[in-house]
């Protein structure tokens, strides 16, 4: 199909006796120019003074681990049949660089690392300074979140039903669900989510002089739930389910709305100086 967008027939390059899986090098790129943007932005929110200087990749030291960890767990947790099913392998799950991060789980422990990170690089216990600093994380959060999806499709994974518009994406066979064997084109789920991250990151950047503290984040939350949810319901591969929806969707459909509360209960909370 040459109006396909191609799967990669490579997930992975070898550079002598090292293996480099591209997945893995884009949680990689991702995680760099999440730091370096972070830091640009939260050393902004502190007028550039001297306290702020290295604290997000001193933060990220914790929070990054957490998050792949966390990201690792919910994955295995909501698709348990993959890994401890009849025809599983328990040892698969260690295997992160193949795909599969929650980033439910990610932002879960992800933002409790940066929270213990956070208190101790900076001995500031007060909860609106940590919102401050997540909200200086949250666009480079979704771009890495952007360039991590790039990973998905390299993996041949991420794709949703049949569809054979002009950005359809293809998908050899050996990669196509029980079901779908006899369709070549599916919609391209991971490049759905990685539009929609980067367009709400372009919309936090520019929002950002009117947000007080925390509502960066929330609101960061609250817009990735709303697409995601709509990106889910797109989706073929196996899931589990609770009355009738994917798990996904029930909690894109809950963390939703609660970062939306979250994002209006800021919004009547006056900005603080952390400089």
């Amino acid at each position: 199909m040459l109006s396909a967008i191609p799967t990669p027939t490579n997930s992975a390059i070898g550079i002598g006796p090292l293996t480099i899986h591209y997945y893995a090098l884009c949680i990689i790129t991702g995680v760099a120019i999440a730091i370096w943007l972070g830091n640009k932005r939260y050393r902004a929110f502190a007028g550039n003074s001297d306290h702020s200087i290295g604290v997000v990749a001193d933060v990220a030291i914790y929070a990054v681990p957490a998050g792949i960890v966390g990201g690792r767990i919910y994955h295995v947790i909501s698709s348990p049949a993959q890994y401890f099913g009849e025809n599983g392998n328990p040892l698969d799950a260690l295997k992160i660089y193949e795909g599969g991060l929650g980033i439910w789980g990610a932002i879960s422990l992800g933002a409790l690392g940066a929270w213990l990170g956070f208190r101790k690089r900076t001995k500031n216990l007060e909860l609106p300074s940590f919102r401050l600093f997540l909200d200086a994380l949250a666009p480079g959060i979704l771009i890495a979140q952007a360039i991590g999806r790039i990973g998905n499709w390299f993996n041949g994974e991420l794709f949703g039903r049949p569809f054979s518009g002009p950005w359809a994406l293809e998908i050899p066979l050996s990669k196509r669900p029980n079901g779908y064997l006899e369709y070549e084109s599916f919609h391209p789920t991971f490049l759905y989510e990685a539009i929609w991250c980067l367009l709400i990151a372009v919309l936090l950047i520019w929002l950002t002089p009117k947000l007080n503290a925390g509502q960066g984040f929330a609101i960061y939350v609250a817009l990735y739930c709303v697409g995601r949810f709509a990106i889910e319901s797109l989706r073929i591969d196996d899931a589990n389910e609770i009355l009738g929806l994917r798990v996904n969707l029930w909690t894109a459909l809950i963390v939703g709305l609660i970062a939306s509360v979250l994002a209006i209960r800021f919004a009547r909370h006056k900005t603080i100086d952390i400089g």
